[in-house]
């Protein structure tokens, strides 16, 4: 059973994340030295006492920067994990809030690595006895652990942002499937809506290529809502928008968990007929391109309510009881908090003390 002491760190690639979470927990981001040797190593040091204490390790599988790339998060991640093992920690969990790596989940032809899964391998190794991710690109890759994976979902989020703000649900509004492999999400996210449900079909004929065959669904006057768990170029989307439009559809709204916005991806979907993206920071979104049409939510309330729970050994799918609940005061025409910003609380719902209060993280 889990200790009452639980301290929250962070590497570099989502601090402002990790720093919401700690706020919205009532504590602080424990100190670490996350760093680099003149060698460009990656340097870590726990400066605090966390023996005993359960530890939770916030990192997103990402490029945070021009400087710190995908691989840079992973191996932070790892060595932090390590480092707080061979500290005594009576329970590390790695709350990943984007899984890296989670597109190459299975081969698709001859000679192609399971990055995936070797992720997972990595992590485990390392001695991570839990998980803690959002939307997984794929619900099979909690199979390639043998610890605990609590996948949660930020679709509530995504949908009392659209019926709150944008007044979008029932016969105004379609959601829209931008592939036949995520028809399951976007029905799910119907039903949310209280709507139906339009497939986009296309073909890839190389990586990060696709082209739109057809369009399956009842589009014409209505709003179509383009979900997908993931914009990484943009491309699905932009011709989806364009192929929806000459199909009936009266204006597009995309909404997406992961915000990668590889390359060009943000102009290119700015530039779009594409009247609003809605993303959520899983992944930390420059400052320069939020604001008009990219919308960004947070995903802190959510990540702190099951970091609580989990460390006092209570239910993770209880959020779902109460996020269901925002969401039909929503629906009844009452926006719930699940995408506004609270006021800072001097008197938090609970209130975790870390082992020393205050954090560092150094940046390269």
């Amino acid at each position: 059973m889990a200790t009452a002491k639980p301290v929250l760190f962070a590497g570099n690639s989502n601090r402002a994340l990790a720093e919401e979470i700690a706020k919205k927990m009532g504590t602080h981001v424990g100190k670490a030295l996350v760093t680099t040797f003149a060698n460009e190593e990656c340097r870590i040091e726990i400066r605090e006492n966390v023996r005993g204490a359960d530890a939770f390790v916030v990192q997103s599988l990402c490029k945070a920067d021009p400087q710190h790339s995908v691989n840079d998060s992973l191996m932070e991640m790892l060595l932090m994990i390590d480092a707080l093992r061979r500290a005594s920690a009576y329970r590390v969990t790695a709350v990943i809030p984007y899984y890296g790596y989670a597109k190459q989940d299975k081969k698709t032809k001859g000679r192609e690595p399971i990055s995936a899964k070797l992720v997972a391998n990595l992590l485990s190794t390392a001695g991570v006895q839990r998980v803690l991710t959002i939307d997984l690109h794929a619900a099979q890759i909690q199979g390639f652990f043998d610890e605990p994976v609590d996948n949660l979902s930020a679709g509530y989020i995504l949908a009392n942002y659209l019926i709150g703000k944008r007044k979008l649900q029932g016969s105004s509004c379609v959601v829209v499937s931008p592939d036949a492999g995520g028809v399951a999400r976007a029905e799910t996210f119907a039903k949310k809506l209280q709507t139906s449900v339009a497939i986009v079909f296309k073909r890839r004929p190389r990586p990060d290529v696709n082209e739109v065959s057809e369009v399956v669904g009842d589009l014409q006057g209505k709003t179509a809502i383009i979900v997908d768990d993931m914009i990484s170029t943009g491309g699905t989307l932009v011709k989806a928008a364009e192929a929806l439009l000459d199909r009936g559809a009266t204006s597009i709204v995309t909404c997406a968990t992961h915000g990668i916005f590889a390359a060009d991806a943000a102009q290119k979907l700015i530039d779009s007929r594409i009247s609003e993206v809605i993303v959520t920071d899983t992944i930390p979104v420059p400052l320069e391109i939020r604001g008009g049409k990219i919308t960004v939510l947070s995903v802190g309330k959510l990540l702190a309510d099951a970091i609580r729970r989990i460390s006092a050994n209570r239910s993770v799918s209880e959020i779902y009881e109460e996020q269901e609940e925002e969401l039909a005061r929503s629906q009844a025409g009452g926006g719930g908090p699940l995408f506004a910003v609270p006021a800072p609380s001097d008197q938090p719902e609970e209130t975790f003390v870390a082992a020393e209060t205050g954090s560092e993280a150094v940046k390269r």
